[in-house]
């Protein structure tokens, strides 16, 4: 038998090729007491078995879980078997659950390359492209069943949606279709002015924010207004765990949460854009008549000719379109929130962003559909 210490409050002893370690006294932050140092030189010749007896141990605390679990580590290191004999079932316990699951090295600092980092927001786009379609899919099938009647949801949702994303927008749609009017016709009345063609501003304001301005402008507003709020209610959902409550309800939280709100802004962005329109229009009157040589009458009598029923139809179905690509973008974002407070922000902003760039993708690709079909 070979003696390596013998402190007090440990000793060490080396019987053929077993480790016997015996712990005794008290193990505290406060008082003195051993250090891995003083075995390290009984493991250096590195013997098959290590035995930890505890029948000697007065009070401890985490000073004697830090010896033992640096004693573990040797002991993997050195592929020794260790054994636990008499120590305290705290002791165990504590000790299991700080070798339960092993540290993991730190990830290497290296850059991905260029073509990886390509490929990595391809991939990302694709998804996201994939869930954007199967999310208008589940929403046209609910579509459908609300049409058959079979949908669940409440009707006094709706009408409140109906008044939050309507009336309550009427505002900020009245002060950016008035200034937009009046922008594009001071803008046009400065270029046709020196050729004596300010009649023709009429016929720029008109078409302009009939046919383009007044649905784009709405749509903006309402994906910065109403999006981001959709967004932000279903996310806090999220996060409170109410639409699991409604799953397990056995309720369709597309039907129920995410049906009126998609009807909701599918039915007030063709009606807010018509208004806007009109407003514009009166926007344009007020510049043209008031800073330029021109008569109100002059001013509408151009506007009629200017406009035919095809024109206004192109707003509105424009209109109708980015009402759905809104509602699309805010509760998709909202529905995708991950269950923590910045996340809400983040699906609020998310669905802003989603919602500006796929109106004006909508908007040109219905411009040039319309214009190759003549309208």
């Amino acid at each position: 038998m070979t003696e390596f210490s013998q402190n007090p409050k440990l000793s060490v002893c080396l019987k053929g090729d077993c480790l016997l370690l015996s712990l005794g006294g008290d193990w505290l932050l406060s008082s003195s007491r051993p250090n891995i140092e003083e075995v390290d030189l009984a493991l250096n010749n590195p013997p098959k078995r290590l035995i930890v007896e505890g029948e000697r141990l007065g009070a401890w605390d985490s000073s004697l879980i830090l010896f033992l679990y640096q004693l573990h580590k040797r002991c993997l290191q050195a592929d020794i078997a260790l054994e636990w004999g008499a120590i305290p079932e705290g002791v165990k316990r504590l000790l299991a659950l700080a070798t339960a699951v092993p540290a993991q090295a730190k990830p290497a600092n290296a850059q991905p390359s260029f073509l990886e980092r390509i490929g990595t927001k391809f991939l990302e786009l694709g998804q996201e492209t994939y869930e954007f379609i199967r999310f208008i899919g589940e929403a046209t099938l609910t579509l459908l069943r609300f049409v058959r009647g079979q949908a669940h949801y409440r009707r006094q949702d709706l009408w409140w949606l109906l008044e939050e994303c309507g009336p309550s927008a009427l505002p900020i749609v009245t002060l950016i279709a008035l200034l937009v009017g009046l922008i594009l016709a001071y803008v046009g009345a400065g270029q046709l002015s020196p050729f004596g063609a300010q009649i023709y501003v009429a016929n720029l304001v008109g078409l302009g924010m009939v046919r383009e301005m007044g649905a784009m402008m709405t749509a903006v507003i309402m994906a910065g207004r109403t999006g981001a709020a959709y967004a932000a209610q279903l996310g806090t959902m999220q996060v409170n765990e109410e639409i699991d409550a409604l799953k397990t309800l056995g309720l369709e939280p597309i039907e129920f949460l995410i049906l009126p709100r998609m009807l909701a802004l599918c039915l007030m962005v063709p009606l807010l854009t018509a208004y806007a329109d009109l407003v514009g229009l009166l926007g344009g009157a007020l510049a043209a008549v008031s800073l330029f040589d021109l008569t109100l009458l002059e001013y509408l009598h151009q506007t009629r000719t200017s406009l035919a029923l095809h024109d206004g139809m192109v707003g509105l179905i424009k209109a109708a379109v980015f009402g759905v690509l809104i509602a699309t973008s805010g509760c998709l974002r909202g529905i995708q929130c991950q269950r923590s407070a910045q996340s809400v922000g983040e699906a609020a902003t998310s669905a802003v962003v989603t919602g500006v760039v796929a109106i004006v993708v909508a908007d040109a690709l219905l411009t040039v559909l319309f214009t190759r079909l003549g309208l």
